[in-house]
């Protein structure tokens, strides 16, 4: 009986991972055919494999650079969110003020509210200053969103963090600069690991704010990949092509930070 309550209690995450893994397969399987072929029927491998698809991606502009647009300001929110939250969360952490409990808490209903409540408004301050259709007014614009989250991870991260740390090295005479960047950081790089990654994510995912404040100039892909139509129909095979392209960065992304997501999960604070 304890066997085989083992061998049941293996095979139900293989299962779990072949049934997660299982859109992914697909997906790739669908950029490796043509249009016609997906179309035409279900197969469970492309039988005229073609590299068309990642070929027209990777040579027309429209798709590429759609790319580089999407990594330009999901770098720069990422970037501009973690350097923001950093000060603000040592100060949740090791302060106690009037009102922070509130002053906390109003910054992380910002996070509640809807990408789309502050669409019209960031449209019309975007374009009144020059910034509209700029890799910088889809990065401000997630900043609304990713610095209360990155605040939020980086106060529980800090908060495990002894007060006694800043007192000895106060003591030893560090001054707050060279004590913050080259003590107290390196002891949190975990969390910063945990912060980069939420930030990165939503970003690199988020739809609506990136595809309305840009036209031309600075389109994201996820823009590109809802222009694929033709008088034939959707591009499916191309579609999924970007799909898939699409999947590498923030595969990339959870690899290097992997460790520091499961040590924030055990900290429960993510």
């Amino acid at each position: 009986m304890i066997t085989r309550s083992k061998s049941r209690s293996r095979f139900v995450p293989l299962f779990y991972i072949i049934f997660l893994m299982l859109p992914i397969y697909w997906l790739l399987n669908m950029s490796f055919k043509t249009t016609n072929e997906i179309l035409g029927g279900f197969s469970l491998y492309p039988h005229q494999f073609t590299l068309d698809s990642y070929r027209k991606i990777l040579t027309d502009p429209t798709w590429y650079m759609g790319y580089v647009n999407s990594l330009t300001y999901v770098l720069i929110n990422t970037v501009l969110s973690v350097s923001v939250a950093l000060p603000a969360a040592y100060a949740f952490s090791r302060y106690r003020f009037l009102g922070d409990k509130h002053l906390f808490f109003w910054l992380l209903s910002n996070r509640m509210a809807p990408p789309a409540v502050f669409v019209l408004p960031f449209f019309q301050l975007y374009s009144a200053v020059g910034l509209f259709d700029t890799p910088w007014a889809v990065a401000f614009s997630h900043t609304l969103f990713n610095v209360p989250l990155a605040v939020w991870i980086l106060e529980g991260f800090m908060g495990g963090v002894p007060k006694a740390l800043d007192e000895t090295a106060f003591v030893d005479g560090y001054s707050f600069p060279h004590f913050f960047f080259r003590i107290f950081i390196p002891t949190i790089a975990a969390g910063i690991g945990v912060a980069c990654f939420f930030c990165f994510m939503f970003s690199w995912v988020e739809l609506l704010l990136a595809k309305n404040l840009t036209s031309v100039a600075a389109k994201p892909i996820a823009a590109v990949m809802t222009k694929t139509a033709s008088a034939s129909g959707y591009e499916l095979g191309l579609l999924a092509a970007a799909g898939s392209l699409t999947l590498i960065p923030g595969a990339i992304v959870i690899y290097f930070v992997r460790n520091y997501i499961a040590k924030g999960f055990a900290l429960g604070r993510v």
